[in-house]
């Protein structure tokens, strides 16, 4: 049996590892010219944690993990207004919480492909697909690039992200799915030592309205970045994304002010937003991670949702040996997995609701809030609803 994979990202990658282990030929293509090395760090719980542990990647994902001693939000003059002590959470949350880069996540589900029998999984950069097909006798794509050509398989796998071509071509226009929260998102990294030797092994987060500003050391004496802030479509100009970012943002601390002169022409910069749809799958082809259930970066649990999701897809993809078997696997994956997926969404819009206080009043809940929770016994209550709401 013969797959192909629509992007290079962390639920393209697992899936593409599984589906060789089970014993198929797995063909991966990424529009990028290689592995991302730009993106923000995430909390990694929930079931990600579950299903890494059972298909071996747990041990490569700890190995890259950041120990975070705690996040503060602070006002504009560096002093500490509410503070999470994560050591406290960790165990509150049953020890099993890891600190990673997204593309520290990235690169070990790429170098867990050595985990498959060679030939098994080829995985082409520099492959921007521009046409895909798939019925009930056969899926393929069109790919440009550096060498164009016109592939075919029993199945695609669309794991091509939240603006997802597999998705346009086979489900339609990306507005009939795309839900903006109100919002956007930026990140980058930046070489910069005596910030990082400042902020230490924290998270800095910017006790401020309407706009969020974090930072956290990671290491070569590198500071990490992410930034969100109040924005629509119709908000944004074509000023480009530094210098909107550097409107939006100076005047929030010296740290803050020192990261933003340090900011790419082009740093990520993009829509927050999740992704809804009635049906994820259509007779040869599926969509995976954030093509079919993006929560949002806010929600924070992107990459766990995207490796237990591609696991699922190994489990119950990798046995089927002939064509009949297809759809009803790719049925039976949705049908299993949409849940999973809808409560972590509800979840994203409530984080997404409280992330950036409207007004100082909310601000002030916020605080009262994060103090609350360091309380002995209320610590164990908030985080075990965290996780409840993403991992059962």
């Amino acid at each position: 049996m013969r797959a192909l994979v629509v992007g290079a990202g962390i639920a393209g990658l697992v899936a593409a590892r599984q589906l060789g282990l089970a014993g198929w030929d797995v063909v991966v293509l990424e529009a990028s010219p290689g592995p991302r090395t730009a993106g923000y760090m995430m909390d990694f719980f929930g079931p990600g944690v579950k299903a890494s542990e059972r298909i071996g990647l747990y041990p490569r994902l700890s190995a890259v993990s950041y120990r975070v001693e705690a996040a503060e939000y602070v006002d504009t003059n560096g002093r500490v207004t509410s503070r999470i002590d994560y050591d406290r959470f960790a165990r509150a949350a049953g020890g099993r919480v890891l600190s990673l880069l997204r593309p520290d996540l990235e690169r070990a589900s790429l170098e867990s492909l050595d985990d498959v029998p060679a030939g098994r999984v080829e995985v082409r950069y520099g492959a921007r697909v521009s046409k895909v097909w798939a019925d009930e006798h056969s899926a393929g794509v069109d790919v440009e690039g550096t060498a164009k050509a016109t592939l075919t398989a029993d199945v695609v796998i669309g794991a091509d992200g939240i603006h997802s071509v597999v998705r346009e071509q086979l489900f339609g226009p990306e507005q009939e799915f795309l839900r903006p929260l109100g919002m956007r998102a930026a990140a980058y990294i930046a070489d910069a030592p005596d910030l990082h030797d400042r902020v230490g092994n924290r998270f800095l987060l910017t006790d401020s309205i309407d706009r969020t500003a974090a930072l956290y050391g990671i290491r070569g004496r590198r500071v990490a970045s992410f930034f969100v802030y109040r924005a629509t479509g119709d908000d944004v100009d074509q000023s480009g994304a530094r210098d909107r970012l550097r409107r939006a943002f100076s005047g929030l601390g010296a740290n803050v002010d020192e990261l933003l002169a340090l900011c790419p022409a082009e740093p990520y910069d993009d829509v927050v937003a999740q992704v809804v749809m009635p049906t994820w799958h259509r007779e040869r082809a599926i969509l995976v991670g954030d093509a079919c259930g993006a929560v949002s970066l806010l929600a924070g649990q992107g990459g766990s949702l995207a490796i237990a999701g591609a696991a699922l897809v190994g489990d119950i993809l990798g046995p089927v040996t002939s064509p009949a078997g297809i759809a009803p696997a790719l049925a039976e994956v949705e049908d299993r997995w949409r849940p999973f997926v809808e409560t972590a969404q509800a979840s994203g819009r409530r984080a997404a609701a409280s992330f950036l206080p409207a007004n100082a009043r909310k601000r002030l809940i916020r605080r009262w809030i994060i103090r609350a929770s360091g309380l002995p016994g209320i610590d164990r209550l908030v985080a075990r609803q965290i996780v409840k709401r993403i991992a059962t």
